[in-house]
């Protein structure tokens, strides 16, 4: 049986059970994606994945890429499913058509995106970033630009980066020293170096358009005088032609614990003065932009966090249904007794449940978040869009930085499942764990989403964001009340939930405090606390729904439901208790981290 990467059964139960995504169909914008059409997507994304990309994980992983006389080469294995990935229009796939795009849901895409990432990160890194940088020219380039590289790009003919990392301005983006000297001409000529590029050089495209961050002469001090440009590998004439080289080129590819299958460059600009970009957007506005692709990315992050977590917890449950190990522990003393299959074992029951419950609760969390996109793009009015577009802003560095530290905690107890096989290049899981590794540390490490979900977004409009985000949850805990089997559970999580409001009312005013340091000392155990009460949710909105239909439900999805609200109740029961002992820990605030002196962390 071919390896599984995500469970259809509960993709399909999210997308159409608990977020009710066909019934976007009744908004003209999304008018021709009813059921059918969804789930012959999903198909078609589930099959590419398992027949072509899958395929290439491992071989990817263990041939890695090169750099060969200037040129960085991707494993061969790539080439074919490229294509096809690129035939079946995804990278575009969420896009209007009349740029090329196919006018999918987001929530849709999300759901193929599952697949795609759990069979290769590596390999959808390189169509991913393309997508991300060829928004940038859609929202913010000229006309001139969008002619020039737009079609190209969501083609996949083209690929895109997002040149920002400097040596010294990695976190702190202000400090870069990349320069932009005015030629006269509309064109500028781009001086610097980034590092950690991701997909940076690759052989799969004809040219790559980069987008830069550059500080022009004279500009600001700081993120204020940052601007963001267009940088082609290879400059395009007027009439779309590939020119001549343009000084721009891949000088070292990072040795990395995971992702080898993607390029990640140290990029050189203008080692012989000859490098020329275009403004992408406004002059000092390059912040303003790329705010725009790191919500993109952030989301995106998340969800190749949690899809290394998912295909990891699909294979760990498929190895501990066959591997024979054991007898029953009810049976041990029995000389008789024949041994039985992993899954029999209390403590590998223990390490399952755990991995689906995170895995389930993430899922819904992803798919409720392109939801919410797809709410600001359909919604008749203002403050509908603006209620969805506030709750996106809270929720995207939580998603961001808890799926992927929940993912490979996922993959990470995946691999324990499996005992020492699971540590071995035999199976899949160990490369699920380091390719998961470096998701909680780009885009943003996930000290920086907790800062940013306390300095930025708690206190965003008043706070209004955040409350009509518990305005959601409520709905669902008082949903849950109305069941007799679920009440218990609701007053479990409507508890939770009322203790994280008041935490964060106390987080917000600490903050702006004199104790502000103390306060962001805490700051990311907060937005675990917060990720925890998200998957809370989740789950007791999946059990309302579960129980619903387990009494008129036929023998396969009676099983599936009840499973759904065992699953529901683990995670409330077992690990809810202890995110409310974290939230009294945290709003102690105890000042011990921020009064930690130097000189304290060691002897000397």
């Amino acid at each position: 049986m071919a390896q599984q990467i995500a469970d259809r059964r509960d993709v399909d139960f999210v997308l159409f059970e608990q977020m009710e995504a066909d019934k976007l169909a009744r908004y003209e914008k999304y008018a021709d994606f009813n059921k059918k059409t969804i789930d012959l997507i999903i198909t078609e994304a589930r099959n590419l994945s398992i027949k072509e990309i899958l395929p290439t994980n491992k071989e990817g992983d263990e041939t890695g890429c090169k750099l060969e006389n200037g040129q960085v080469k991707v494993p061969e294995c790539f080439r074919r499913p490229y294509q096809l990935y690129c035939e079946g229009d995804w990278i575009a796939a969420t896009e209007d058509p009349e740029v090329g795009g196919q006018g999918m849901p987001v929530i849709v895409a999300q759901a193929a995106a599952e697949y795609f990432v759990g069979a290769n990160m590596s390999f959808t890194m390189y169509p991913g970033l393309t997508h991300g940088a060829a928004h940038l020219v859609e929202v913010f380039g000229t006309e001139k630009q969008k002619k020039l590289y737009l079609e190209k790009m969501y083609k996949g003919k083209w690929g895109g980066t997002m040149l920002l990392t400097e040596p010294d301005a990695g976190s702190d983006v202000g400090a870069l020293t990349t320069t932009a000297t005015p030629n006269g001409d509309g064109t500028y000529t781009i001086r610097g170096q980034k590092i950690f590029i991701s997909a940076g050089d690759n052989d799969l495209v004809e040219n790559i358009i980069h987008p830069v961050l550059a500080r022009i002469e004279g500009a600001p001090a700081g993120t204020r005088g940052i601007s963001l440009f267009a940088v082609p590998k290879i400059r395009v004439n007027d009439d779309g032609s590939l020119g001549e080289s343009n000084d721009v080129y891949c000088d070292r590819l990072e040795e990395k614990m995971g992702i080898h299958g993607n390029a990640t460059c140290v990029m050189i600009l203008g080692a012989q003065g000859k490098c020329k970009g275009t403004l992408l957007g406004e002059p000092n506005k390059g912040m303003r932009a790329m705010f725009q692709m790191m919500n993109e990315a952030r989301l995106g992050v998340g969800i190749q966090g949690y899809s290394q977590g998912a295909a990891a917890y699909m294979a760990a449950l498929d190895y501990a249904r066959q591997r024979v190990q054991g007898k029953n522990l009810l049976d041990f003393m029995n000389p008789d007794a024949r041994n039985v299959t992993l899954i029999n074992h209390p403590d590998v029951r223990r390490m399952l449940l755990f991995q689906r419950a995170y895995v389930d609760g993430m899922r819904s969390f992803i798919y409720f978040m392109g939801k919410a996109l797809d709410m600001t793009r359909v919604s008749e009015s203002a403050e509908e869009r603006g209620k969805w577009e506030g709750i996106i802003e809270v929720c995207i560095p939580v998603l961001k930085a808890y799926c992927t530290d929940k993912g490979f905690e996922v993959a990470s107890m995946a691999m324990q499942t499996y005992g020492g096989y699971g540590y071995t290049k035999e199976y899949p899981v160990e490369q699920y764990a380091r390719d998961a590794r470096i998701t909680s540390i780009y885009e943003g490490t996930n000290g920086i989403q907790a800062m940013d979900l306390l300095g930025r977004k708690l206190g965003m409009k008043g706070g209004k964001p955040i409350m009509d985000l518990l305005g959601e949850i409520n709905k669902t805990i008082a949903a849950a009340k109305a069941v007799p089997e679920l009440a218990e559970l609701a007053a479990d999580v409507e508890g939770a939930v009322n203790r994280l409001d008041e935490l964060a009312m106390y987080m917000g005013k600490t903050a702006m405090s004199g104790k502000a340091l103390t306060a962001y000392s805490f700051a990311k155990p907060f937005l675990d606390v917060t990720g925890d009460v998200m998957m809370a949710w989740m789950h007791l909105w999946r059990a309302v729904i579960a129980q619903g239909k387990v009494g008129a439900a036929k023998a396969g999805d009676k099983v599936y439901y009840e499973g759904m609200v065992k699953t529901a109740r683990y995670f409330i029961k077992v690990h809810l208790p202890a995110t409310v002992g974290n939230m009294r820990a945290i709003k102690e605030m105890d000042d011990c981290i921020a009064t930690m002196d130097d000189a304290l962390f060691a002897a000397k």
